[in-house]
C-alpha cells in the first residue's frame, strides 16, 4: 500500500507509526464524519480515536478543519497524546514526511497554538530544530518561512510562552548570519526581511524576554553588526541601554554575566545530530573516534552528500540506544 505520510523506497519496510495511525483511521473512519458520535469513549478507545484523528488531519487536508473540531470536542487529556504522536513524527521522521504532510503539520501546529494547548513549546522547538543552518534548499527555506510566519501571526499568544519566542529569536539571529552573507540571492530576499522584522521586534519591544538568552545573545548580535538594523541595536546596547525600556537592564556587562542555557544551543542541532553526538561523546573510546567524526562530517556538514544519503541510504547510522527510549514511550501509551 502506498504511504500517505512518508517517502518510502521500494526496499524499505513501512513505518510502524504510520501502520498504527492508518489502522486506527480505517477502523474508526465512519466515526470521523459529521455528525460525530456522542458516546464517551473508554481510555483505550480514546487513544485509538486520537490516532485516527491525527492520521486524518495529516492525510486529508480537505477535512482537516472537521478533524480538528472533532479533536477539540473529545479531548480530555490536554492534547497530551496528540502531542506525543506529532512529536514522534517530528523528532524521528520529519525528513521522510511527504511535502503535503509537512504543510498539514505546520497547519495543525498553528491551530494548537491558537487553543493554547500545553506542549506547543516542545512542538515548536522540535520544528525549529529541523531548520538546517547553511542550507538554502527549497524545503529548508520553506520551513524557515512557515515557522517565522507562525511566530509573527501568533505573536501575542506566544508571549505567554516566552521560551518559544526566545528560541525562535536565537534560531533566526543565527540563520540571518548565514542569509545576510548571501547577497543578491532572490530566494532569500523576502525571508531575510521577515527575519529582520521579527528579530528587531523582539529586541526593541521585548528585550526583557530576549535578555534571558544570556551572553550568547551578544555573540549573535556581533555577527550581524554590519546589518543596519542590528548596528543601531548594538549601539544602543553599548551606549544607550535605557532605550530598551527594561528597568533590570542597565549595562551590557549584565548579559556577559548570564550563562546561556543549553536549551538554546540544542535548538540549533537536529534530533538526529544530537543522537549521534551523544553516542560519539559517551560510547566511543578516545583514539577510536576518527571514523565516526568523518562519518558525522560527511552526513551533516556536506549538504549534497547528506541529501544523497537520505535518499540512497548509503551511509550507515551510528549504533544508538534511541530505539530503547522510543520503546519505553510506546509501552507507556500502548503504541
Amino acid at each position: 500500500m502506498a504511504s500517505k505520510l512518508f517517502h518510502i523506497s521500494p526496499h524499505q519496510a513501512e513505518s510502524q507509526i504510520e501502520i498504527s495511525l492508518r489502522e486506527a483511521f480505517q477502523l474508526l473512519e465512519t466515526q470521523l464524519r459529521v455528525p460525530f458520535s456522542l458516546k464517551i469513549p473508554s481510555p483505550s478507545e480514546y487513544l485509538e480515536l486520537n490516532r485516527a484523528i491525527v492520521y486524518g488531519i495529516l492525510s486529508e487536508p480537505h477535512f482537516a478543519n472537521i478533524h480538528f473540531t472533532h479533536l477539540n470536542a473529545i479531548v480530555t487529556d490536554g492534547y497530551t497524546y496528540v502531542f506525543y504522536l506529532i512529536l514522534k513524527l517530528v523528532y524521528e521522521s520529519y525528513s521522510k514526511l511527504l511535502e503535503p504532510v509537512k504543510v498539514n503539520l505546520i497547519w495543525v501546529t498553528s491551530k494548537l497554538v491558537e487553543v493554547s494547548a500545553i506542549g506547543t513549546d516542545n512542538l515548536l522547538a522540535g520544528l525549529l530544530r529541523q531548520i538546517v543552518g547553511g542550507d538554502i534548499s527549497d524545503g529548508n527555506l520553506w520551513l524557515c518561512m512557515e515557522l517565522l510566519k507562525l511566530c509573527l501571526d501568533k505573536f501575542e499568544i506566544l508571549l505567554e510562552e516566552p521560551l518559544i519566542l526566545t528560541s525562535a529569536l536565537y534560531t533566526y539571529l543565527r540563520l540571518l548570519a548565514d542569509h545576510c552573507r548571501l547577497a543578491n540571492n532572490r530566494k532569500l530576499e523576502n525571508l531575510k526581511k521577515l527575519e529582520i522584522n521579527f528579530c528587531v521586534r523582539m529586541l526593541r519591544m521585548h528585550f526583557q524576554i530576549c535578555s534571558r538568552i544570556g551572553r550568547d545573545l551578544v555573540r549573535l548580535l556581533q555577527d550581524l553588526v554590519y546589518v543596519s538594523e542590528f548596528c543601531a541595536i548594538w549601539k544602543d546596547l553599548v551606549s544607550n541601554p535605557l532605550e530598551f525600556r527594561t528597568p533590570e537592564f542597565s549595562d551590557i556587562s549584565q548579559l556577559y554575566c548570564l550563562r546561556t542555557s543549553s536549551r538554546y544551543f540544542l535548538v540549533r542541532i537536529s534530533p538526529e545530530m544530537e543522537t549521534q553526538l551523544r553516542f560519539l561523546l559517551t560510547h566511543v573510546r578516545w583514539r577510536h573516534q576518527k571514523r565516526y567524526q568523518e562519518w558525522f562530517a560527511r552526513k551533516f556538514f556536506c549538504r549534497d552528500e547528506a541529501e544523497e544519503s537520505h535518499s540512497s541510504g548509503s551511509l550507515n547510522s551510528f549504533p544508538s540506544t534511541s530505539q530503547e527510549g522510543s520503546g519505553s514511550i510506546s509501552r507507556r501509551f500502548n503504541f
